[in-house]
């Protein structure tokens, strides 16, 4: 029960957070996603609704999978602002989906800065 408790009470903050904020076309919205085994961050123009740019530290064109978790999240951070400012995106809005601003989501948040991204 604690574990569906504490998912219902994500999903709360979620939708508090997605009520205030939305993507565009000129600032989409980065979403971030963690899980136990990995972390994942999307650039979503939710006017259109197509995804963007993603990366994420499971997938292939991912490199620096040694380290500790918070290390591959600034990676992934770094990673998904080179493929942002390669599609020609620099200003987004952070959607930390209902996760504390801690952790693998802040040094996401800090490698997306690191890689040039604004927000």
């Amino acid at each position: 029960m604690a574990a569906r408790a504490k998912l219902s009470r994500r999903d709360r903050i979620k939708m508090g957070i997605r009520k205030r904020l939305s993507g565009s076309s000129a600032r989409p919205r980065l979403s971030v996603y963690r899980s136990n085994k990995g972390i994942y961050a999307q650039i979503i123009d939710d006017v259109s609704g197509k995804t963007l740019v993603s990366a994420s530290s499971l997938s292939k064109d991912f490199t620096a999978a040694e380290g500790t978790k918070i290390d591959q999240s600034v990676a992934v951070g770094k990673l998904v602002a080179s493929k942002a400012i390669a599609a020609g995106i620099v200003d987004v809005v952070f959607d930390r989906n209902g996760y504390l601003y801690h952790g693998r989501v802040k040094s996401l948040a800090e490698g997306a800065r690191e890689g040039g991204l604004n927000f």
